[in-house]
């Protein structure tokens, strides 16, 4: 099943303690590659976020954005850490004495440092636990965006392959009639130039010609990298890389069938396929 690596998920709660907002965007590449921003109280949580993106997603550049509102300061019962405050104090006077400065701490520069002042209200492991569930709401929902716009790829690319499929079919009904008219021209040619060819060197000619014009194999090729694009598709797992490699197939069989083509017709049936066959290699890139 095709899962897309372009989507968007945006999740939100009230709490007591404040509003938290996760925001995840997902963009394609070739490995999975989190990117993660916390609000400096929430830096512990990096960890258990980073496993619950390994264990989910396989691929993709994931942008991770928390964002939070704390309740206003008059509800919060606030609480300060005074070993702190003198360790820092005393941190501060060594450096001055070892430095020769003379440069006090203020107090907001004491407010400011993580871990001085706390809600005494609040309940560290319950709310990391609340941010956690939260983030796993958006991950679950960016994984069903992804689901979402993977269908569609699919889709698109199927019709792609009908249309491969009808090229390829015109191409081979049309083949007998072309190598008996390019017989036909041959002998043509021989009579206006009154040459006369030997009966053995007159077939080889005719069997070269064929030869050259011959791309049943090419055609066999081409239909057997179709089925194999439709199984994958069906499939579970990744298969991006996989279908990443058939188009390369696919196009290679596109440039041997235009380099045997003899008339118009097959000229125009190949670069069609290695139009619709592009069209569709920039289209899986986004798949995971």
């Amino acid at each position: 099943m095709a899962h897309s690596m372009t989507a968007f998920s945006r999740q939100q709660i009230d709490s007591e303690w404040g509003a938290l907002t996760w925001e995840l965007r997902s963009v394609n590449h070739r490995y999975l590659e989190p990117s993660i921003r916390l609000p400096e109280n929430f830096r512990s949580l990096e960890t258990p976020i980073r496993k619950q993106l390994r264990d989910k997603l396989n691929r993709g550049k994931i942008e991770c954005q928390l964002r939070f509102k704390a309740v206003e300061p008059s509800k919060i019962n606030w609480q300060l850490d005074t070993d702190m405050i003198t360790r820092l104090s005393r941190a501060n006077s060594e450096i001055n004495r070892l430095t020769g400065g003379d440069h006090s701490l203020k107090n907001i520069d004491i407010l400011k440092w993580p871990g001085v002042i706390s809600d005494e209200s609040l309940d560290e492991e319950i709310f990391n636990n609340e941010v956690l569930e939260l983030f796993d709401r958006a991950l679950d929902d960016l994984i069903m965006a992804r689901k979402r716009e993977g269908e569609s790829l699919k889709n698109m690319l199927l019709k792609r392959i009908e249309s491969i499929q009808s090229i390829t079919d015109a191409i081979r009904v049309k083949m007998p009639n072309i190598i008996a008219k390019q017989k036909e021209n041959l002998f043509l040619r021989l009579e206006e130039l009154k040459a006369e060819f030997e009966p053995t060197r007159l077939e080889q000619e005719i069997a070269i010609l064929a030869q050259k014009a011959d791309v049943d194999e090419e055609l066999d090729r081409l239909d057997a990298h179709v089925n194999e694009v439709v199984r994958i598709l069906e499939s579970e797992g990744q298969i991006g890389r996989r279908l990443d490699f058939l188009m390369q197939e696919l196009n290679r069989e596109a440039n041997t069938l235009s380099s045997k083509s003899i008339v118009v017709e097959t000229t125009q049936g190949a670069v069609e396929l290695k139009v619709l066959i592009e069209q569709m290699r920039e289209q899986i890139q986004n798949i995971e």
